[in-house]
């Protein structure tokens, strides 16, 4: 079985403006997720697992957890 891959895991999937959800490195642990629009795309690889990390127009860094359809 093959694993699906997110959207936000994918850079090219990623746009400044984009409105998202992203978990902060300290919220791990907790899952609690910050909303906000992509101002910068952070990660330089095509893919990754965990994934891409951006920061929002509010200063906040994280790692894209859902894109919201908006």
């Amino acid at each position: 079985m093959e694993k699906e891959i997110a959207r936000g895991n994918i850079r090219t999937e990623i746009k400044v403006g984009m409105q998202v959800k992203v978990i902060q490195k300290q919220d791990q642990r907790t899952g609690r997720l910050s909303e906000g629009v992509v101002q910068d795309i952070l990660t330089n690889s095509s893919v990754h697992p965990h994934g891409i990390k951006v920061r929002l127009q509010n200063g906040i860094v994280g790692r894209i957890k859902e894109i919201s359809d908006k």
